[in-house]
């Protein structure tokens, strides 16, 4: 399974209550926080839901 780098870039200040929902449950908190996730489709949905916050880049496998 493809795992993926998520580094939040923007703050979640003016945002809304869901979308800071989100970004807590990626695993994020402060800005330039970074998390590795395992690509699953609850993974992608999130991170499409807040892609204007986070950079995603992802991991090459060895």
């Amino acid at each position: 399974m493809k795992e993926v780098k998520i580094t939040l870039v923007k703050s979640v200040i003016g945002q809304t209550q869901r979308q800071k929902d989100t970004v807590k449950a990626l695993g994020l908190g402060k800005i330039s926080s970074t998390v590795v996730q395992k690509m699953t489709p609850d993974i992608e949905g999130k991170i499409k839901k807040v892609a204007h916050l986070v950079k995603t880049e992802e991991i090459q496998e060895v």
